[in-house]
């Protein structure tokens, strides 16, 4: 049985007011919207005052859920929640403000939700309390919009400078307390601490968090505290129940930032199933199948339908980011009526600018139920300071206005947004969308943000491995020319010619090598001169101690380089030496491409009005943009690997270079050898020939002394040796080699000489080919055997009325040289080879021995006279 007064309502002028009693005519001229609803949340009577407060007709809403249908800002466990659970105890019976964020203003209201005496019916009454402003921020933002007549591109930059961490409100399904981390004392709170409070005219500032929340929980924020365990997003979470409301359980999530401990509370559903709670198995089986992904894009596939169906979302995207920041959606998962797929869409950087992307690196997670709600303040004490309450890492911070106005614009109402971390850099985003305001509820949201960290593991495993499987083939190339560069000293060689050369780096078109002005080309490459320029280009622009360029665009930094970009529009170069002499290039054609863009990437952002620097662009139109000039960009792995390539060639280039100082070394000092041999030979040579000539004087005088013509001839032969052996030392002495003698020249000198001993009345006459060099052995001998041969025709040739008449000639032939001696003697007898000597015999058996010693032979002839020719 329904208490009648369950069902009394008073109106504005405060009297009771009983709604079971009261016709539909007699609700319609209440000044309250009363709505009367089934155990579902359906609509089944629409009041003239709600059609006046909502801006709906009756009409258009009987019949519809109207949590989930008509007003979704309020499918929060804070309004249907609590509808829910009062029909489920059999007793609905609450009253609590809400403020209506898009009605056709924002609507601060008293809410009365009644159970009826008719069953299956139960009464909703919104009485309006006062009209309230979206926040000053907010309020300048639409009030620019409204002002706007073109969108013209002014400075991205001035997004970027707004202090998007301290808004200085909250999002109003959470109520916030600020506490000093050392004492635990309340510094600031949100304005609708009424929603966990009962009516306290007691301040809160200054009391201690304990009097708030219960003792447990703050028993462990000050164990965090002093642990440290939850600084820098580090969360404390906790289901608790605040005193006064023990049938009200809420989710408190605690951590400190600049030496303040932030506690937020949210009002937990009754039941998990209210609001789709996602349960651990739900969130195991899905981590299961994106493991099963074989590829990035199946786990993007897989991950974005795995998070849709937990939230809920209409459309849920991965969102990935390239080196200049710039995103592509690369996966999306929609229900079949979103309007607006993003799928390969490319989304300017600027549309999340870098002060953004440094919160998302901060703080991974970030939902909001209701674009338009109405932000609810922060009331701070004057304990606090002047320093604002930096949000850093809270989870209901409320969002800028300038993004709230882009996802106005995109068609956006409810969003997700969840940090994409691989290897502790922004990978991307998972973001949900939505085009009513949607509740996700937290266990849900703690779910997808762990499928989120689970894709950002398989991301990293499945790059990983490509990566791996990439590298170890071009260290297998890599290793096969480091090899043959140890084996080799011409390393141009060793890199461009062979099974294994630059060209299967890198997967390149062309690859070349500058060194020291020589220029070695191999595939699709610019001409020598161009490849030139590029070298003097990049000596001159990259700073000192940078060894390797890349670029994905080499027209845009080096002008020259655009009559070759077909060919050269990728780069990746290395300097081997620090004196820039040696240069490996590789080069990447030109992959001509269209890049679809989520509107006009050159206007990111517009101009506003007022107090207003920026807005957001309101065209997501495809637009489509050819892209010329651009290559596949140089990975860095692939930069590192050219850099210790270029340190092996440096050692075999230093290795060269040694080789070369050492063998110029050797090569200096063996000159100085050589020199010093040279000039000790010739000291030598002149001092034997200076002996010798001493030697052949002191013959020459004791000759003189001797009466014995036998022995004075014998003293004459004696000297002519010596002297003939002096004359080869002196022609070394004045020759420029040690080890070469002028046999024509000796022979001449020592002619004159033995002419000389012999006495006027003999004469040689002398034929010489000129500059006839023969080794120093040979010249000793054929000078000892024509020593003994002239003396002979001087003894027998000669009379005693005249002396002999001797011809001398020396010759080079094609294996040696010919010594020819002829005298106008009689000749020699038959058997003068054969028979008795008519002297010792001494001299013939000297030349013999000469002849052997040099390996030579030797023709005698009658002609008339007796004549000699020795073939050496």
């Amino acid at each position: 049985m329904i208490d009648p007064s369950n069902t009394t309502i008073h109106d504005v002028r405060g009297d009771p007011v009983d709604l079971d009693a009261l016709s539909a005519e007699d609700i319609d001229r209440l000044d309250q919207g009363v709505i009367a609803l089934d155990a579902g949340g359906r609509i089944l009577s629409f009041s003239e005052g709600a059609a006046s407060l909502s801006g709906f007709s009756a009409g258009a809403v009987v019949g519809r859920h109207y949590f989930r249908d008509v007003v979704r800002s309020t499918n929060v466990p804070g309004f249907h929640g609590r509808f829910m659970s009062g029909v489920r105890r059999g007793r609905l019976d609450e009253t609590f403000e809400f403020v209506f964020g898009r009605v056709p203003q924002p609507l601060r209201a008293r809410i009365h939700l009644r159970s009826s005496s008719t069953p299956g019916r139960y009464w909703m009454v919104i009485a309006a309390l006062e009209n309230v402003g979206a926040g000053r921020s907010r309020e300048a933002v639409m009030a620019a919009v409204g002002r706007r007549a073109r969108a013209e591109p002014v400075d991205p930059s001035l997004c970027e400078r707004e202090p998007i961490h301290i808004p200085g409100s909250i999002q109003p399904n959470a109520v916030m307390l600020a506490a000093d981390a050392g004492t635990l004392a309340i510094l600031a709170h949100s304005a609708n601490i009424g929603d966990i409070l009962d009516e306290d005219d007691n301040p809160l500032e200054g009391r201690h968090l304990s009097e708030i929340l219960p003792a447990a929980f703050v028993a462990l924020v000050e164990l965090g505290v002093a642990a440290g365990s939850i600084e820098d997003g580090r969360l404390l979470r906790q289901a608790v129940t605040l005193a006064g409301r023990p049938e009200d359980r809420f989710f408190a999530v605690a951590h400190v930032r600049a030496g303040r401990v932030i506690v937020e509370l949210e009002r937990a559903p009754d039941r998990p199933d209210d609001f789709g709670s996602a349960t651990p198995l739900e969130t195991e089986l899905a981590v299961v199948r994106l493991r099963a992904a074989g590829s990035l894009d199946e786990a993007a596939r897989i991950v974005a339908s795995e998070i849709r169906i937990l939230t809920g979302f209409e459309s849920v995207l991965v969102y990935r980011f390239d080196a200049e920041w710039n995103g592509e959606a690369i996966a999306e998962d929609m229900t079949p009526d979103w309007q607006r797929p993003l799928i390969g869409l490319r989304f300017p950087s600027s549309d999340i600018p870098a002060q953004a992307r440094a919160l998302y690196h901060k703080a991974k997670s970030r939902f909001v139920i209701d674009r338009d709600c109405v932000p609810v303040p922060l009331v701070v004490g004057k304990e606090a300071g002047n320093g604002p309450i930096d949000l850093t890492f809270a989870q209901n911070r409320t969002l800028s206005p300038i993004h709230l106005e882009y996802q106005r614009n995109l068609g956006v109402n409810g969003s997700m947004s969840i940090s994409i971390m691989v290897e502790g850099g922004l990978w991307g985003l998972m973001i949900g969308h939505h085009r009513q305001p949607h509740y996700v509820a937290p266990e849900t949201r703690a779910a997808s943000t762990v499928l989120t960290d689970a894709f950002a593991m398989r991301v990293q495993e499945i790059e990983a491995h490509r990566r791996w499987a990439e590298q170890q083939t071009h260290l297998d190339i890599q290793g096969r020319l480091v090899r043959g560069l140890a084996q080799s000293d011409d390393f141009v060689q060793a890199l461009t010619v062979g099974s294994s050369t630059l060209l299967d780096q890198f997967d390149v078109g062309g690859a070349g090598i500058v060194s020291e002005g020589h220029i070695s080309l191999i595939g699709a490459c610019p001409t020598e001169k161009e490849v030139q320029a590029l070298a003097d280009w990049l000596r001159d622009a990259l700073p000192p101690g940078q060894p390797s360029y890349t670029t994905d665009a080499l027209s845009s930094a080096h002008a020259r380089a655009g009559a070759y970009s077909e060919t050269a529009s990728g780069l990746l170069a290395a300097f081997v030496d620090a004196e820039r002499l040696h240069l490996l290039l590789w080069f990447r054609p030109e992959v001509p491409s269209t890049v679809t863009w989520g509107g006009d990437p050159r206007k990111p952002v517009i101009a506003g009005s007022g107090s207003v620097a920026v807005l957001p662009r309101r065209s997501f139109e495809r637009w489509v943009e050819e892209r010329r000039g651009v290559a596949t960009p140089f990975a860095d792995w692939q930069v590192s690997l050219a850099e210790q390539l270029a340190q092996a060639v440096e050692g075999v280039v230093l290795r060269q270079r040694r080789k070369i100082e050492e063998l110029t070394e050797l090569l200096v000092e063996k000159e100085r050898l050589l020199a010093q041999k040279d000039l000790l030979t010739r000291e030598i040579d002149h001092r034997v020939k200076n002996s010798l000539q001493i030697v052949s004087a002191f013959l020459h005088m004791q000759r003189r002394q001797i009466t014995d013509p036998a022995a004075r001839q014998a003293f004459s032969e004696t000297s002519g040796r010596v002297m003939s052996v002096a004359r080869v030392h002196d022609s070394l002495y004045q020759a420029g080699s040690v080890e070469e003698v002028d046999l024509g020249q000796t022979i001449e000198n020592l002619c004159k000489d033995l002419a000389g001993l012999a006495g006027n009345q003999h004469h040689v006459e002398l034929t010489a080919d000129p500059g006839l060099m023969v080794p120093y052995q040979k010249a000793v001998s054929l000078s000892l055997i024509a020593t003994e041969l002239v003396t002979n025709a001087f003894k027998y040739a000669g009379g005693p009325e005249q002396g002999a008449r001797v011809n001398v000639s020396v010759s080079g032939v094609a294996n040696g040289v010919t010594l020819r001696v002829c005298d106008d003697g009689e000749g020699l007898p038959p058997d003068w080879d054969t028979g008795k000597a008519k002297g010792t015999g001494l001299g013939m058996k000297l030349v013999r021995a000469m002849l052997e010693q040099i390996d030579a032979r030797i023709e005698v002839e009658n002609v008339p006279g007796a004549c000699f020719t020795v073939h050496a």
